[in-house]
């Protein structure tokens, strides 16, 4: 459930001032949708545009595993290197590529507004067990799918790309 779901007591603000408090001992904060079978959830950062990055997002996983994730790799784009649409990236038990999200305003609410209309988003889209995305047949995802919030690009410089991410299992 969310804090006003929780806490019906709650303002918007009050919700917005956990989150900027978050923000401020973090750097970043993840904040999660709730989905069913039919819509998927998704959960993405607030507060890396603050520093000239686009929010990452991820769809279709729990909110813990998504929070894990984003939390490793949102720490990553601050402390190392930037994620590039198209960019494929192993990290633990997780294969990862970058796709930039199209209409961020429609997903990133949160981060719209703190930021307003100029967030940009990259979700982190991710291959299931055996390797397969979730535009290729027989991906095994979870019921309500892992929804592309953007077109796939190609990754422009193979060369270069980042080393392999080290990433503890979640617990």
């Amino acid at each position: 459930m969310c804090q006003r779901c929780d806490n019906p007591d709650l303002t918007t603000e009050d919700v917005l001032d956990s989150i900027r408090a978050v923000i401020a001992r973090r750097r970043f904060c993840v904040v999660g949708v709730e989905g069913s079978r039919q819509v998927a959830e998704f959960s993405y950062t607030v507060g890396l545009s603050e520093h000239g990055l686009p929010e990452l997002v991820v769809t279709g996983l729990p909110q813990d595993r998504a929070t894990h994730l984003l939390e490793v790799c949102a720490d990553y784009v601050l402390d190392k290197s930037v994620v590039l649409p198209g960019e494929l990236m192993e990290t633990g038990p997780w294969l990862l590529q970058a796709v930039q999200v199209e209409r961020p305003e429609d997903h990133l609410f949160v981060a719209c507004d703190f930021y307003g209309q100029a967030v940009r988003g990259v979700q982190l889209v991710w291959a299931d067990q055996s390797g397969r995305w979730p535009w290729e047949t027989r991906f095994r995802g979870r019921p309500a799918g892992q929804p592309l919030l953007g077109a796939r690009a190609p990754w422009f410089c193979p060369e270069h790309a980042p080393d392999r991410l080290d990433v503890p299992p979640h617990p």
